[in-house]
């Protein structure tokens, strides 16, 4: 049997898997990156991403075929049944009610982080941030986007809390993802989020709870007026 701690490690690595293949729009069949790729694209180690691979396989989310890859499977009954739950609610949310849902969690969550966060993941949330402001296209920063909050997420320790975040996310992308309009290819070299989110990794990395949380909250208010008009 497994020991507790190794448990922990193997379902956090598969929850990150799981925000990346629904961060990149995969879909049942689709080719995942090569192992090295995932490495530097995710700044886990190998033997972390191995448990996460081997976790999702266990549970019938991503098929391997020696010689070809890894592929995106078509899902378990729970998983569908909770993706169905989630799809009902995003029907009864605006999106700036389902932004206020964020201000409402994810400061906390970000508060959480500057109290809990190990070095690996001050040094993981850097290089997310580093990677969405170097995107080439608006595709790529959302997709590293998700990735750097969800690592605010797991830095708090806390896997209640990473469980809402995940939730609150999947919400997110189903009301507010069709509802934007982008006006250029990628994002413009002073564009708000990055500054925002250099205030955040900096307040996590100097263990500053509050200022964690306040640049948390600064960054969903900028977010929100820019998408919708109002914070």
């Amino acid at each position: 049997m497994l020991t507790r701690p190794e448990r922990s490690e193997r379902n956090e690595a598969a929850a990150v898997l799981r925000a990346f293949i629904a961060a990149g729009d995969y879909t049942p069949g689709d080719r995942l990156p090569p192992e090295r790729e995932l490495i530097g694209t995710l700044g886990m180690s190998r033997t972390a991403l191995r448990k996460g691979l081997d976790e999702l396989e266990r549970q019938g989310a991503i098929w391997r075929h020696v010689g070809k890859g890894t592929f995106v499977a078509g899902g378990e009954a729970e998983v569908d049944a909770e993706l169905g739950a989630l799809a009902a609610l995003t029907h009864q949310l605006t999106p700036m009610r389902m932004m206020r849902a964020r201000l409402c969690i994810e400061p906390a969550i970000a508060r959480e982080a500057a109290i809990n966060a190990s070095r690996e993941s001050v040094a993981r949330i850097k290089l997310l941030n580093d990677r969405a402001a170097s995107a080439g296209s608006w595709a790529e920063y959302e997709r590293y986007d998700d990735l750097f909050h969800r690592a605010v997420a797991e830095a708090s320790d806390n896997l209640l809390l990473v469980t809402l975040f995940d939730q609150l996310n999947e919400v997110r992308r189903a009301v507010a993802g069709a509802s934007v309009v982008r006006q250029s290819e990628r994002p413009p070299a002073g564009h708000s989020s990055f500054t925002e989110h250099a205030g955040i990794a900096g307040a996590i990395e100097a263990r500053d709870p509050l200022a964690a949380q306040e640049a948390m909250r600064r960054h969903i208010g900028s977010v929100s007026a820019r998408l919708f008009g109002e914070g």
